[in-house]
């Protein structure tokens, strides 16, 4: 199932990178990544991990900022997109992060492990785990707030996309055996009342 899941997914966004890397970034989303960029810079962390990068927009917002920033994407048409920006990126689905343990001091992904099966879940959250430093820092956005997996049924993308959402205590209830919860908050989204964006700052907390 993940990797029959993987493959559409690979179709769907090589279909649509370019005119996602010519859309516009909502401004909510430039606040929360500005917001994640300022905690960074506290926290002294320079080696960034991103996660479903898409074209690289995020990725070329924080290289900006002085960070030293690695995409992946599991569309070679959107890491095509990255590179184009001169960015460093590699094609890479959730469970094919082939990078040393440790190697980052934080992991930004945002509206993109919305895609993984909540059976893989737990080793998706793993793979981050390992990949980020002790103590290091994970960002992890996306939309929910109600229970639904499967193929959205008005999905605008050929083929449909899966997703799988959660409910706020059921996502916090995920993420709480590996990371500890520094914030956690909603985002309201414009003409939707069920559901919401849910921004997460998790802290990576070191295993027995």
């Amino acid at each position: 199932m993940y990797e029959e899941i993987i493959r559409s997914l690979k179709l769907a966004y090589d279909r649509t990178a370019v005119a996602r890397d010519a859309g516009r970034v909502q401004p909510w989303k430039l606040a929360e990544r500005s917001r994640f960029a300022q905690l960074l810079e506290q926290e002294r962390a320079h080696r960034i991990l991103e996660i479903g990068s898409g074209p690289g927009r995020h990725a070329q917002f924080f290289r900006e900022k002085g960070f030293d920033i690695t995409c992946t994407d599991l569309s070679p048409e959107m890491v095509a997109r990255c590179r184009e920006k001169g960015l460093t990126a590699h094609v890479m689905d959730f469970l094919s992060l082939d990078f040393e343990a440790a190697s980052f001091d934080a992991v930004f992904s945002m509206n993109c492990l919305l895609h993984v099966p909540q059976a893989d879940l737990p080793r998706v959250l793993s793979a981050v785990h390992r990949l980020v430093r002790p103590h290091g820092l994970f960002y992890y956005g996306v939309y929910g707030g109600f229970s639904f997996e499967g193929i959205w049924p008005d999905d605008d993308h050929e083929p449909g996309r899966y997703f799988v959402f959660y409910p706020d205590e059921t996502l916090l209830e995920q993420v709480a055996e590996l990371f500890d919860v520094m914030d956690f908050h909603r985002v309201a989204l414009e003409s939707e009342r069920e559901s919401h964006f849910q921004s997460l700052t998790l802290r990576r907390r070191e295993t027995g």
